[in-house]
């Protein structure tokens, strides 16, 4: 049915911007209260192809639930609004519930001035199906939650003045076969609240007969020049003039066919680009019809080129321009309390990645999620290497299991967003690698798809499954070891990385989501969490000399909901960890940072002496001058094989033990007194009579538990005596403990973020 403009005119719900306000927050951000429901990420989303004329249409948008079957409202007033481009679940969109089925509906006005054979409508990203109406004319069904889509308005719809558009959307969520990341009806642990609907920029541009659609760019390999293909739509024979700035300096010019062989730029100087000196260069691309000009758009390339080979000890090694390159970065969920899938601001977007450069790191895992354009162009400028997932989805297999059998619409829906994904990205020199699959996760045809994806982008490297299920394909083998580290075993050319490691958990409360925290392993303090982190870090690089590791990740840049093993609170108010101190351990520089010493070794570094016992011993068990003589001698550690990260030195097997260890110290020390424990179940710790520290539950590894001030103070230079007593109810059990001292050094608190309080 065609609906037309005079009847639309003037009788459309207006929203009042004054009248926005968000749905109740669970927590805000520094950025919340600086969102503008008038102009909401008013930024030219798309930089590496700018026009100068387009209009965003983010901002309020009518909204409606809907049902399967309902009609599309042409015409008609829905009554609720929405703040576009935030999901309806986000605190942002004004909404804040879940529905499965959603309407969309504004008056959007063609500028007279535009005067186009068409007006090209885009959509940054719509999750998941998206059924597009404009002035009552179905014009497309986009399904694909993480790419842009868009369609061209021609004939009335591209007349100047008032239309209407409408959206249909569509999203299962966790219940249908798409790729969909960590999104899940739901939420709990590692996996987070869903998204619907429209969550990244609506904007709209007028395009001639002739247009460019793309520029595709590529480093030669011996990184003096840049090929360019330019992509026109429009028929006939135009040509193309590129022009390559640095600065305000021309420096290569190329002229040939459009759509035809690549124009080849070849700059006097090669400036290129790493993450120490993010050098990118202005890209002018001119399209001639009979040598008059028809339009200009502006770009930018680099010169880099990734891949994998062998260092000088033959280890394999992730090369950047030809160079071995150790890429450490954390995992990056890309969530936000406020907005979920989008952050605020774009002074939001960017302060994620700044803040990741300036915790030492010169890489992001963004993690089974895509981010608007803009993301992509701030690593651009700012210098940050990005792996970058393909979204994951279906039925997940677990650890070692062999790839699943995909219905033939999962499958072809997860090549085609994994092709859009590509073809929507590549421009951007920051990224150095797709991962194909995370984990076991919908993992299907790895070996096709990986080859696939290397034919398609092999200026590339490429992840065939990052963690669980690898196969012998690809340019890496990828290990998830937590909390780590560790590095998977050499197999042929791959570079060996450490996809995941760390997870070290700490809940602040002021800063919390609600509701049950979870992370890999806990810690008591920021303190705590400083010296823990730059533990693993050291072993990181001592595995990267030793061993040949070749990147590893951090889980993980924020906490995201429940999850609490962020290095930054989830509301970005907190950095948890100190700042100076982590950059220095993230870069392998550990001077001035006090190294733990170790007193009594546990049985990581082989097995260690005790007396024990596994009947109830007398009274005074853990004292000092308590008579053990009669105790059975054995070595760590203590329990049932099979056990989660046990290294079984003596089998314990009924409910209870009892250990004493007697030790000295070999000088005065001072500093910060810590257990290092693996319990399944329950523990006590004695120092000399003294409770030192207690737990519940059961570890899958070693874990610190700090001394406590009172048993800390009995400590001698001789004499000393470590009582253990662990309480076993089912499952697996073992303990093991051992004691380290980390002497007073410069870990301490400079996180806190100089941002205004909340009001």
């Amino acid at each position: 049915m065609k609906i037309t403009i005079a009847l639309l005119v003037g009788v459309f719900f207006q929203a009042d911007a004054s009248q926005w306000k968000p749905a109740k927050l669970r927590l805000d951000t520094p950025w919340t209260a600086k969102v503008d429901p008038a102009r909401p990420l008013p930024e030219y989303p798309r930089p590496t192809l700018v026009r100068e004329r387009w209009v965003n249409l983010n901002g309020l948008w009518q909204f409606a639930p809907a049902k399967q079957g309902d009609e599309p409202p042409l015409g008609k007033d829905l009554g609720r609004s929405i703040l576009v481009p935030f999901a309806i679940e986000a605190a942002l969109s004004g909404i804040g519930e879940h529905h499965d089925r959603v309407f969309y509906r504004r008056i959007v006005k063609i500028p007279a001035d535009w005067q186009a054979p068409r007006v090209r409508l885009h959509f940054g990203a719509v999750d998941w199906e998206a059924t597009v109406w404009v002035d009552g004319q179905k014009l497309t069904t986009h399904r694909g939650g993480y790419d842009p889509f868009w369609v061209d308005l021609v004939g009335d719809l591209a007349k100047a003045g008032e239309h209407e558009i409408v959206v249909g959307v569509f999203d299962p969520t966790d219940k249908g076969p798409q790729p969909r990341g960590k999104q899940v009806k739901q939420p709990e642990g590692i996996f987070y609240t869903p998204t619907t609907g429209i969550w990244q920029t609506v904007w709209m541009e007028p395009l001639g007969a002739l247009a460019i659609e793309s520029v595709k760019t590529l480093t030669a390999t011996d990184l003096r020049s840049q090929s360019a293909k330019v992509a026109v739509s429009g028929g006939g024979n135009p040509t193309v003039k590129l022009t390559a700035r640095f600065g305000d300096k021309v420096v290569a010019q190329a002229e040939g066919p459009a759509n035809g062989a690549p124009l080849v730029l070849a700059p006097e100087t090669a400036l290129l680009w790493t993450p120490e000196t993010p050098n990118l260069y202005q890209l002018e691309v001119e399209l001639l019809d009979e040598g008059k000009t028809v339009e200009k758009i502006q770009s930018y390339f680099a010169l880099r080129t990734v891949g994998v080979g062998p260092d000088a000890k033959g280890h394999q090694r992730l090369l950047l321009n030809g160079k071995p390159v150790f890429h450490m970065g954390p995992l990056d969920q890309g969530y936000w309390p406020d907005g979920i899938l989008t952050a605020p601001t774009e002074e939001a977007l960017k302060y994620d990645i700044e803040i990741t450069k300036k915790l030492g790191f010169n890489m992001i895992r963004k993690h089974v999620k895509v981010e608007p354009e803009r993301w992509y162009t701030w690593c651009d400028r700012l210098g940050v290497l990005v792996w970058q997932d393909m979204p994951s989805g279906d039925a997940m297999n677990p650890p070692g299991k062999t790839d699943i059998v995909r219905t033939p619409e999962s499958a072809l829906i997860y090549e085609t967003e994994l092709a859009r994904l590509i073809h929507a990205l590549e421009h951007h020199p920051s990224i150095v690698m797709w991962v194909v699959f995370n984990e076991g996760w919908g993992q299907f045809d790895t070996p096709r798809i990986t080859k696939w994806t290397k034919e398609r982008d092999p200026s590339r490297i490429v992840n065939c499954a990052s963690g669980w299920n690898d196969h012998p394909v690809g340019d890496v083998v990828d290990a998830h070891i937590y909390p780590g580290p560790g590095v998977p075993p050499k197999q042929g050319t791959r570079a060996r990385v450490l996809g995941e490691f760390g997870g070290l958990g700490l809940g602040l409360k002021e800063h919390s989501w609600g509701g049950a925290n979870w992370s890999y392993q806990g810690t008591s303090s920021r303190e705590h969490l400083t010296r823990r982190y730059v533990q693993l870090l050291r072993e990181v690089h001592r595995l990267k000399e030793s061993d040949g590791l070749a990147a590893a990740v951090y889980t993980q840049t924020t906490d995201v909901e429940t999850e609490i093993n962020g290095l930054l609170a989830y509301d970005r108010r907190l950095i948890k960890v100190d700042l100076e101190t982590v950059a220095k351990a993230n870069q392998g520089t550990f001077e001035g940072i006090p190294e733990p010493v170790t007193l009594l070794k546990d049985g990581r570094s082989g097995p260690q002496d005790w007396r024990y016992t596994t009947q109830s011993p007398a009274e005074g068990w853990m004292k000092k001058d308590f008579d053990d003589s009669s105790w059975s001698k054995g070595k760590s550690g203590f329990g049932s094989k099979g056990t989660p990260g046990a290294r079984i030195g003596t089998e314990w097997t009924n409910s209870e033990i009892w250990l004493r260890r007697e030790f000295p110290l070999p000088a005065d020390l001072g500093g910060t007194w810590i257990l290092t424990c693996h319990h399944d179940e329950d523990v006590e710790i004695y120092i000399n009579g003294v409770l030192a520290a207690k737990a519940t539950g059961f570890t899958s590894d070693y874990e610190e538990l700090e001394v406590s001030p009172e048993a800390a103070k009995t400590l001698k230079l001789h004499g000393n005596v470590l009582a253990v007593k662990c309480k076993q109810t089912r499952g697996g059990q073992y303990i093991d403990v051992g004691l380290i001292v980390v002497p007073k050094g410069s870990i301490a608190g400079q996180g806190e973020l100089q941002i205004p309080p909340r009001p």
